[in-house]
């Protein structure tokens, strides 16, 4: 039963987002939700809010996987939670595509929401998780082992992680192809330990995600024809975030986000108004400032390095910090 429902939904997943993407450029193109690509010579102007293709193949995989379920195997149980993930991921992507909506005039960037809306607005897509008390309350902390949280779990834990995952995944941004790239490592490597695991329902949403960010990443590679924008970025935050919840693999799902942390702290010694992207010189990409506020700007205070190079530098970092958790 496990492998039609893992194999068949990523296939619709991924030429679903291969799709609709060149058509979203064109819709995206028409009605001017356009910014400068910032790490190009010529800064031309790219459609920006590449997250709502993403969606569009995860919905289809996922109703395709329900539907599969459902008919063929006469099984319902897991419905309701497969519909509240489906919910959080569609809500935090509404969300993300709102803060895409905002562009400044000059059309330099997403002004998007203030810093303060952010997290209050992200705490509503955490509610469907919330109200079916969604994973297990039986959690591993370090130097205490296993604990269980009992009602804090779904009331508070819950909430916090889906604020959390979302903002923090939105921080590390800014090189064509480092926020689906990074995506379709952690993604699919923590849907390959909730299969290994026998988290199958966890692991079926991980695939179908990670097929849907590969039919994407062909459009938002370098040279990007449309940036993720956050509809991306918090979709995925919320997609990390709910498969280690309905997958019981918070620990993994934690090592996987090594790098969002560090850029979080470093971003916070800027009081978060530091800039990942640079400026084009000389084929090379230059840092805006002249100290660390990023983990980008390791690789662009000392311009050696292009936009390709950075974001595949980024994308095997997230390989190898990913492939602890068989280890750790």
């Amino acid at each position: 039963m496990v492998l039609p429902l893992l194999y068949l939904g990523p296939i619709i997943g991924f030429f679903t987002a291969l799709v609709a993407t060149p058509t979203l450029i064109r819709y995206l193109n028409r009605i001017k939700l356009i910014v400068k690509d910032q790490n190009k010579e010529d800064k031309a102007l790219v459609p920006i809010s590449g997250g709502l293709a993403v969606i569009s193949g995860i919905l289809a995989g996922i109703m395709f996987y329900i539907f599969i379920l459902v008919f063929a195997y006469k099984d319902t149980s897991q419905t309701t939670t497969i519909f509240a993930v489906l919910t959080t991921i569609l809500l935090m992507t509404l969300i993300g595509f709102l803060d895409d909506l905002i562009i400044n005039k000059t059309q330099d960037a997403s002004v998007g929401l203030k810093q303060w809306h952010k997290p209050l607005l992200t705490l509503i897509p955490a509610i469907p998780l919330m109200v079916i008390n969604a994973g297990q309350a039986v959690m591993f902390v370090p130097f205490f082992g296993e604990v269980n949280f009992g009602m804090i779990y779904p009331l508070l834990l819950i909430p916090i992680g889906v604020v959390a995952a979302s903002n923090m995944v939105n921080l590390l941004a800014g090189i064509n192809g480092i926020e689906t790239g990074m995506g379709i490592v952690y993604i699919g490597m923590l849907g390959l330990y909730a299969y290994a695991n026998q988290r199958y329902v966890a692991a079926a949403i991980a695939v179908i995600v990670f097929a849907s960010l590969i039919g994407f990443y062909f459009y938002n590679k370098y040279p990007a024809k449309i940036l993720p924008g956050d509809s991306l970025t918090y979709l995925l935050g919320a997609a990390l975030v709910s498969i280690a919840i309905v997958g019981n693999i918070e620990k993994a799902a934690l090592i996987c986000s090594i790098p969002f942390i560090l850029e979080f702290i470093l971003k916070w010694r800027s009081k978060f108004k530091a800039q990942s992207y640079g400026y084009y010189d000389d084929g090379r990409i230059h840092s805006l400032h002249n100290k660390i506020y990023s983990l980008i700007h390791l690789f662009t205070i000392k311009p050696r390095f292009t936009e390709r190079q950075i974001a595949y530098s980024f994308i095997f970092i997230e390989l190898l910090v990913s492939s602890l958790i068989w280890f750790v």
